[in-house]
């Protein structure tokens, strides 16, 4: 009877295994593994592997480092303690696992399409004397297969807390949610559920909502190892609110409501839903029999001192009302100027009680040009004056120019040095006797009717 007689050397037993028939072929490599444990090995080698990491559905690389080697055998088993790789050859029926390199210093395996089964320690043998082991972790990260989000209420009111509640299921590790409202970022809280390994987390966000929320998106964010970007999911608020109520004023253009002109009040309201009635009443008194009303406009022609008073804008919805009261005054035909404060606008937080910081000025600007009008006035008053004193002047000179005094002609005429006082004055006396009566000649000629005398 023939005796199988073991072929020598590390390769010569690989290629016999290989040759081998399909049914021999199991039972010579159990044989090849004993008998190459027992074989003695340099001293000196070293077994080395890393930790793995990969995403659900990729490929995990696999790689069994000797340094010093001596062509000893290596091989790679599966967390069954199953031979994935023994050398070269693979014996483990799964078409997954590919040889990417070997030699006598590396076996290098690919894993494709890892799922979350295919984790765990992954040992990397190597036969010497003593043998060799070292082992390598696969994790697999699975990324949240679902995410959701919930509002409490599809439709919320101004002022209202609501719950919004986002879940992101299946992850490994557990996901962390983070709240937005638009770009500001909130907080939540989080609930953790484990099962077969897999996480579910819930986190939940109480908001407070006001009309400025209305159309701005509430966004749930989840990181994830698993997960590059922004993984998220949103909705849009939908928050109802009172209407808010402004009156412009679209006639007269110039602002000053005098008798005799028309006037013309545009109320205009916002509000979610949006008002569908807009009234017009005049406060503590009856509207004017010639007031014309047509939807949000109010029209009042040939404007007297009986129409003054307030006119009220009033708007309504299902949340709530407000108004807003513009206060007419109308002044005489030759006005050109009015008070800084004639018509008021003011929109109330409730149709009861007035926010005294929603009060706004209808004759906004008015104040600055009564300012200018006032400045105008008192330089027309200084050009006036100014006038009146040139005009002063000018009579006045002329007055002076004709009843000079004639004296001024006998004052200027030098006198001797060498005269006496005495002198002097005889002589000053003298002309001034010839001077008056030539000055009374004159005046007899002027005057009409002394011709005769």
């Amino acid at each position: 009877m023939a005796s199988a007689v073991l072929p020598s050397g590390p390769q010569c037993a690989a290629a016999a295994v290989a040759a081998a028939p399909p049914g021999l072929r199991l039972r010579l490599l159990l044989l090849l593994l004993s008998a190459a444990a027992l074989i003695p090995t340099g001293d000196g080698q070293n077994l080395f592997t890393k930790d793995v990491t990969v995403i659900e559905g990729e490929v995990a690389t696999i790689s069994c480092q000797v340094n010093k080697s001596d062509d000893s055998v290596i091989q790679l088993l599966n967390p069954n303690r199953q031979t994935i790789y023994f050398r070269d050859f693979r014996p483990l029926k799964d078409s997954r696992f590919q040889l990417l390199n070997f030699s006598s210093s590396e076996l290098k395996v690919s894993l494709t399409n890892v799922s979350i089964s295919d984790e765990g320690r992954y040992f990397c043998q190597l036969y010497t004397d003593p043998p060799q082991e070292s082992y390598t972790t696969i994790t697999v990260l699975v990324p949240p297969r679902n995410l959701m989000i919930d509002i409490q209420k599809d439709t919320a009111v101004e002022g209202e807390e609501i719950e919004v509640n986002c879940t992101a299921m299946a992850s490994k590790p557990a996901t962390t949610i983070r709240w937005f409202k638009g770009n500001k970022e909130l907080k939540g809280k989080s609930e953790v559920e484990e099962w077969s390994d897999m996480y579910t987390v819930t986190s939940q966000l109480m908001l407070k909502v006001h009309k400025e929320d209305d159309g701005v998106p509430v966004i749930c964010q989840v990181e994830h190892p698993a997960v590059t970007g922004n993984l998220q999911t949103q909705r849009y608020l939908e928050v109802q609110y009172k209407p808010q109520v402004h009156i412009q004023m679209t006639y007269p253009l110039q602002g000053l409501t005098r008798e005799g002109d028309a006037l013309e009040l545009t109320c205009e309201a916002i509000g979610k839903p949006q008002p569908v009635m807009v009234t017009w009443v005049r406060v503590d008194d009856e509207m004017p029999q010639h007031a014309v009303l047509s939807g949000p406009n109010l029209f009042i022609n040939n404007l007297n001192k009986t129409d003054n008073g307030t006119y009220r804008c009033e708007a309504s919805n299902i949340v709530g009302k407000a108004h807003s009261d513009y206060m007419l005054y109308v002044y005489d035909t030759t006005a050109t100027t009015e008070p800084a404060v004639h018509g008021l606008t003011q929109l109330p937080n409730s149709a009861e009680e007035l926010d005294s910081e929603d009060l706004s000025d209808s004759r906004a600007g008015e104040e600055g040009a009564i300012r200018a009008v006032d400045h105008a006035v008192i330089g027309g008053v200084v050009a006036v004056v100014v006038f009146a004193m040139l005009c002063l002047l000018i009579i006045l000179g002329r007055y002076f120019a004709r009843h000079k005094a004639p004296t001024s002609l006998w004052l200027q005429r030098p006198l001797s040095h060498h005269s006496s006082p005495a002198a002097v004055r005889s002589d000053q006396k003298q002309r001034l006797q010839k001077w008056k009566g030539r000055d009374a000649a004159e005046r007899r000629r002027r005057t009409p009717g002394t011709a005769s005398h």
